[in-house]
């Protein structure tokens, strides 16, 4: 998958918008950072909640990896792009965007 690829695909989930966090373009919602993209090492790393987190890193270790120290352990998570497919990519920004955006948004999208 491309940087591109991610903006596309984060922007269509529900009042996601785009920010910059760190220097590094961002997706947001309810003023929330959801994923960050770093585009130089081809990577989007998401705010997992740590079910997600652990049960997307035992199924794709390739690709998921938690950040290390309090960051990681608070769900933040590595997804490799360079050999991501756009289902696995999907399904890592709906589930950051289900743990970041407000219940009621969250409620209403399901």
């Amino acid at each position: 998958m491309l940087p591109e690829d991610v903006r596309i695909l984060a922007l269509m989930l529900p009042e996601a918008v785009a920010g910059a966090h760190s220097g590094n373009p961002d997706f947001r919602v309810g003023g929330r950072v959801f994923a960050t993209l770093w585009v130089e090492e081809a990577r989007v790393v998401l705010r997992l909640a740590p079910d997600d987190q652990a049960a997307l890193c035992e199924a794709e270790p390739d690709l998921f990896t938690p950040l290390d120290g309090a960051w990681g352990r608070r769900g933040w998570t590595n997804l490799d792009l360079d050999l991501c497919e756009e289902e696995t990519l999907r399904t890592g920004l709906l589930a950051a965007w289900r743990v970041t955006a407000p219940p009621e948004l969250s409620a209403a999208y399901d």
